[in-house]
This record gives structure tokens, C-alpha cells and sequence, in this order.
């Protein structure tokens, strides 16, 4: 088995393989399946469409049936356990349909697939993957897949690119909303988080091409655009004379069109008054925050390594809330992390509490090897944790509709995304500060923007109607 370790990313490479592909493919009967499924992170699925924009410049078409596809490519997610139980799972049964047709590509890349330990079991478990490679190598995935097509080798390889390959094709998932990665990677290492080892060290687009592409995706009607990143908040530190993020975000409202900025994730220890004032001032930036956490006892806080405290992140809460006043606040918490004693649960509850969020994303801790915490000796007890869990979950959920119920009978613009899940016969669309609401309207309104009047609060979604 040969193994690839060295690929470096060359955009004349990757076209010369695309080209190769694609006339290998055209001369097929019938054109050649790919089913690309996406596990994880808003940033695996931005990175799951430049897969797919690639497989289709090669004459790739898509399905989401394993049986009916020539290729298979699982884009894998590590922060969470039962993620990668899940992978292993999916992967393994693929091992007959490899039998049946030896000719499929069967590729695992992103998070997971950056772990030495990950990669080793792959090669020694499931004999019939072809192609694994990390997050930051999708741009060389027609290379790849010319010498596993050509050549007939394996290729395993754990390289790294050190910049965002810019110009790759993009197939969205979305008619209507998309997702724009503005940097990758993180350089926080917080104890209990795998994302530096997987993702690298944080690297920043250019200010030029992301206004660019946002700029193109205006044009083409998108009016609903998430910018991503694992910490926006440091967008630009790693490049000399680049914007900082919330020149970023003033660029980028300046683009002429109407259309709506949102942003994910941001770190409470690089979140500027001047990114607060920033949301405030720009039109079309969302007023929607989306600032974790994770827990309220400020010791938990010293050995997750987030160099804040409760009482300098409930600040910054104050502050968001001072210059916006209706602004939508969100977090996430990790539950049962080693060491978390009833006392620092209970400064938990108590700053949620206190903040009232909108929105509560809520973790069990789960040990991920390589990070410190996975090692501490006082883990918690998986019936604790579940119980902290328990009722964290209803104290949100009380908030949550309460949160909710203060929107009654008042207008809001919404942006129209699809039809309702819960009810076909109804739409569904987000306010400005993300909130789900579903009301009676024509499908023909779907990806536009509408004012809708809010009659009845629930949990996790409200009902409304349109203005009259």
C-alpha cells in the first residue's frame, strides 16, 4: 500500500486532475454518482459544498442513496464522541458495497480524519477506504483521486496547507442562504476542545476575496449569509494590515444589495466593545449574538483555559445589550466538565439565570484523547452529569418560552427560508435575531424577506401571520 504524505496544494495540479477526471468520467454511459454526506459544524457543511462544487466540475452528480453512487465521501466531525461512533459505523457498512463494486471511491476527510489514531484504525479496520485526508486538504482532492483512480493506491495523508486555497467552485446547498467561511483554526486551546489539533492554528482570509465572494453571492439573490469561523473574533490578527473583524463586518454592510450578516462563533476574551458597536451601527448586520460560555464558575472557567471570568463576560452581555437593546443572545455551556462540583453547576444555573439567553446549546462533557482535560483524573459521574443536564434543560426551556412570549402581537421582519418542517402547508423563515417563526403564505415568498405579525410564542419557534 503506498501511502501519500506530501501533497502540496498547486492550483495547476488540481486543474490538470480535474481535467483528467472528467474526461476519464465522460466517457461513461451513464454520468458517475457521488454521495457527499456532512457531519458537525456550519463549517464542514461550507467546506462539504466546496467538496461538492469540485466533484461537479469533474462530472460528478449527486444522490443521497449509498447504493446508486460510484463515490462515497463522509466529511467527518470530532468534537463530539458520538460523532466518529457514527462514522465508524456508516463506514463499516460500506464494506459490501466495495465488494460489489470495486471501482467505487469510498474518501473520509475533515476533523476526525486528522487524529493518527483516527487514520491508523481506518487502515486497519476498514481495508475498503480509499482516500482520508484532514480539513484543510479538500482543495487537493482531485489529485487524490487522480492517483487513487490511476494508480490504484491508498492515500492516507495528515499534511497540512498553511493558506485557504481561494477559487475553488462552490455547489450550496441552499437556493437562498449561505455560508462563508472568513477563517479556519483556532489558537485558544481550551482544555477540553480537540479543534486546534484537528483544524490547525487560526488562518484568515483575504478581506478582498471574502468581500468578493459575498459580493457575487448578492448578485446571484442570496439574502441570508453566515460568516464562519471557529473564532471570528481574531479574523485578520494572522495577516499584516489586514481589517479586524469588525472592519470586516463594516466592509462587508457596505456592499450594496439587501441582504442580511450573521456570524458564528465568537470568544468571549477577544469580543471588543467595538465589535458590540459595530452589530449596533451596521443595518445589516444581524442582531443576533451567539457568545459561549460554557460555565458560570469562574475556577471551571480557569481550567478550560478561557481567559475570562463570569463577571467580565456577563459585562460584555450588559454592554451588547445597552447598544442594542433588542439583540438576541445565545450560548453555549458544556455540562459535568472533570472536576464541576455542585457549587460551580450552581454558578451555571445562576448566570443563565441572569443573562436570560434566547437560546441555550447545551453539552454533556465528552472526553476527546489528545486534549488535557480527557486525562484529569476527577471526571464526573455520567448519572451526575446527566441530571446537572436535566435541569439545566428546563430552567432554558423556561426562559426560552418566556424569552418568546415577549414577541407576542409585534411585527417583525422575516426572511422566508422553506417550507415549515413541522407543516408543509406553512412557511418557514428566521427573524433578524434568528428566532423560527412559521405562518400562511405563498411558496413563491420563499427567499424573501416579508413582515410578519408574531401570534403565539412556543418553546423553540413562534406561529405568526403576515402583516396585515
Amino acid at each position: 500500500m503506498t501511502e501519500t504524505n506530501k501533497i502540496q496544494h498547486n492550483e495547476q495540479a488540481r486543474r490538470e486532475a480535474v481535467l483528467a477526471i472528467a474526461k476519464q468520467m465522460s466517457g461513461r454511459n451513464e454520468p458517475p454518482f457521488a454521495c457527499v454526506r456532512t457531519y458537525g459544524c456550519q463549517q464542514n457543511v461550507a467546506d462539504s459544498e466546496r467538496i461538492k462544487g469540485q466533484l461537479s466540475e469533474m462530472g460528478y452528480q449527486f444522490t443521497d442513496d449509498t447504493e446508486e453512487a460510484d463515490l462515497i465521501l463522509f466529511n467527518t466531525c470530532a468534537v463530539r464522541e458520538h460523532a466518529e461512533l457514527k462514522v465508524y459505523g456508516n463506514v463499516g457498512a460500506l464494506k459490501h458495497l466495495k465488494a460489489e463494486k470495486p471501482d467505487m471511491l469510498i474518501i473520509l476527510c475533515g476533523c476526525m480524519m486528522q487524529q493518527e489514531t483516527v487514520q491508523q484504525q481506518i487502515k486497519r479496520k476498514y481495508k475498503h477506504v480509499d482516500i482520508v485526508f484532514g480539513p484543510s486538504m479538500f482543495s487537493e482532492l482531485p489529485i487524490m483521486m487522480k492517483s487513487a483512480l490511476e494508480k490504484r493506491e491508498k492515500i492516507f495523508t495528515r499534511d497540512e496547507i498553511p493558506v485557504i486555497a481561494e477559487d475553488i467552485p462552490v455547489l450550496r446547498d441552499d437556493a437562498h442562504k449561505a455560508w462563508v467561511s472568513v477563517m479556519t483554526g483556532c489558537n485558544n486551546f481550551c482544555t477540553y476542545c480537540i479543534v486546534p489539533y484537528v483544524r490547525g492554528r487560526e488562518r484568515s482570509r483575504s478581506s478582498k476575496e471574502i468581500i468578493k465572494e459575498i459580493r457575487g453571492l448578492v448578485q446571484e439573490g442570496y439574502r441570508d449569509i453566515t460568516l464562519l469561523g471557529q473564532n471570528v473574533n481574531s479574523y485578520g490578527k494572522d495577516l499584516e494590515g489586514e481589517l479586524d473583524f469588525a472592519d470586516l463586518l463594516r466592509a462587508i454592510n457596505d456592499i450594496e444589495g439587501e441582504f442580511w450578516i450573521r456570524f458564528t462563533t465568537s470568544h468571549p476574551k477577544d469580543c471588543s466593545l467595538k465589535l458590540l458597536d459595530t452589530m449596533a451601527e451596521c443595518d445589516k448586520v444581524c442582531n443576533q449574538l451567539q457568545l459561549p460560555f460554557q460555565s458560570g464558575s469562574n475556577r471551571i472557567l480557569k481550567e478550560m483555559n478561557r481567559n475570562y471570568t463570569a463577571e467580565s463576560y456577563y459585562s460584555l452581555i450588559e454592554y451588547a445589550r445597552k447598544v442594542m437593546p433588542d439583540v438576541v443572545i445565545t450560548s453555549d455551556v458544556i455540562v459535568g466538565f472533570p472536576g464541576e462540583t455542585e457549587e460551580d453547576f450552581q454558578c451555571t444555573l445562576d448566570l443563565v439565570e441572569k443573562v436570560g439567553y434566547d437560546n441555550l446549546y447545551t453539552f454533556l462533557y465528552s472526553k476527546r484523547t489528545g486534549t488535557k482535560a480527557a486525562t484529569a483524573e476527577n471526571q464526573v459521574d455520567e448519572k451526575i452529569k446527566k441530571e446537572r443536564f436535566n435541569r439545566l434543560l428546563a430552567l432554558q426551556h423556561s426562559n426560552c418560552l418566556a424569552k418568546n412570549k415577549e414577541m407576542e402581537g409585534k411585527d417583525y421582519t422575516v426572511y422566508v427560508e422553506s417550507l415549515s418542517k413541522n407543516n408543509p402547508k406553512m412557511l418557514s423563515g428566521k427573524t433578524m435575531g434568528g428566532k423560527t417563526v412559521d405562518f400562511k403564505g405563498d411558496p413563491s415568498m420563499i427567499g424573501s424577506f416579508c413582515e410578519i405579525t408574531v401570534t403565539k410564542a412556543k418553546s423553540w419557534s413562534l406561529d405568526g401571520k403576515i402583516k396585515e
